[in-house]
């Protein structure tokens, strides 16, 4: 908020009632930045703090169960530092849990400040407004495990200190204090008339570093919570199903790469499936009409913004090798890093003006850039392009065109996020 002006009646309902901490492990020059806001803001009477970390022992869990130790209030609003919410969010969050002292959480639906950006921007918009306007929606009304999304949400403080508080064991805290919470009975909430927009990954490296951690982090959550899940008697078996199967919901890539793989020798031995098959095609319509309908749920022009389908269908493919590491790895591995998700905007703060006078402009960023080191996976991401390249050769010289869309698909969206892969490490900084 440092951009924004607030009336002076809000600036003292601020002073005496809210403690807001700026949680930091950065290692580069973002510290010297937020130690000048949290100084500047500091001098003007706000009760702010810069909780900085010489070590990341737990990662990001490790840090927010730091601020936990330290938070004095009742309630806790937590945002990435990405995020902006609108000013009166604490007054549409808080007042719900007056009403329910069983309310351990409130969620508010993430808006998009860069939706623009580029096709890959764009094509996040409508995975996300899919995932909170309609999934997030009946998984809340229907209680079938709710859960945090890792920001924008506020929670009541004894509800995350009876749920254990924040581990870090996987690398998707979010979800695994929610998944604990609700095995201990208590209650979530979710606002999707209330938005909090944020920035969205504008490179394809940084967008699968965020997919891969998530989908690490959902499949240790299943190993570490399925038989509790299984043997909760205090859900409905179908919130239980619901849970686990979203869980693993990261598990169609790995799916999705077995069928590839099968298929071209399925094409050049000249199998053709039962028409029964068909049945799991019209199954598959569901996810899309479920994409078209959060479109339709939130913007006028949702028409027109059908236009980015392709790209969300191509990138979700070029997406499944770095997920199906990811997955094997939460399976198998024993030491997880959490690696943070860079964003690609500018850090451009301006100090607000102070009562008596104006306060020196800040305007920085990162003193290097942040760059992913090149990664192994985009070779298999070409060798997957040119194997369903090769399936889309046997498709037409056998005459079978089944499989013909699928192969298409596969080629361009694994070669899609490879090239892209290359192209960002061969750019300058």
């Amino acid at each position: 908020y440092a951009d924004r002006s607030y009336s002076d009646p809000a600036r003292q309902v601020a002073k005496g009632r809210l403690q807001i901490q700026v949680i930091d492990d950065s290692s580069d020059d973002t510290t010297s930045i937020a130690r000048d806001l949290v100084n500047n803001y500091r001098a003007r009477g706000l009760d702010i703090q810069l909780l900085h970390r010489d070590n990341r022992q737990g990662f990001k869990a490790g840090a927010l169960q730091e601020g936990l130790l330290r938070a004095s209030g009742e309630f806790i609003a937590i945002f990435d530092a990405d995020f902006e919410p609108q000013p009166d969010y604490l007054l549409r969050t808080i007042p719900h849990f007056m009403t329910d002292e069983r309310l351990g959480m409130v969620q508010a639906r993430w808006g998009h400040l860069n939706p623009g950006a580029s096709q890959l921007t764009a094509a996040q918009t409508i995975a996300l407004d899919k995932h909170f306007v309609m999934e997030q929606t009946v998984r809340h009304r229907a209680n079938l495990y709710p859960k945090f999304n890792g920001s924008a949400g506020v929670w009541r403080k004894a509800c995350m200190q009876d749920a254990g508080g924040w581990q870090h064991d996987t690398v998707c805290e979010d979800l695994c204090l929610s998944t604990r919470a609700v095995l201990k009975g208590w209650r979530f909430r979710f606002l999707n008339d209330v938005e909090a927009p944020a920035e969205l990954p504008t490179t394809i490296s940084a967008y699968k570093n965020q997919q891969a951690r998530w989908a690490k982090g959902s499949t240790q959550c299943l190993v570490k919570f399925g038989p509790a899940i299984l043997t909760d008697s205090g859900q409905r078996p179908l919130a239980r199903l619901y849970a686990l199967l979203s869980m693993s919901g990261y598990m169609t890539h790995v799916l999705l790469l077995t069928l590839l793989l099968v298929q071209v020798p399925l094409i050049y031995f000249g199998y053709r499936p039962p028409a029964g098959v068909l049945l799991f095609a019209i199954a598959g319509i569901g996810q899309p009409l479920l994409f078209v309908l959060g479109q339709r749920e939130l913007y006028a022009d949702w028409r027109s913004r059908l236009r980015f389908f392709p790209a969300l269908l191509l990138v979700a493919i070029g997406l499944a090798p770095a997920n199906t590491r990811a997955i094997v790895q939460a399976l198998f591995g024993r030491h997880h890093t959490f690696v943070r998700t860079p964003k690609g905007g500018p850090v451009v703060m301006q100090l607000a003006t102070s009562g008596s006078g104006v306060a020196p402009a800040l305007t920085g960023s990162a003193a290097t850039p942040y760059r992913f080191p090149i990664d192994w996976i985009i070779l298999v991401e070409l060798l997957l392009a040119g194997y369903a390249a090769a399936g889309l050769v046997l498709c037409l010289l056998t005459g079978n065109l089944g499989p013909f869309f699928f192969m298409l698909t596969c080629t361009i969206g694994f070669g899609y996020v490879a090239l892209a892969g290359i192209r960002e490490q061969l750019l300058p900084n």
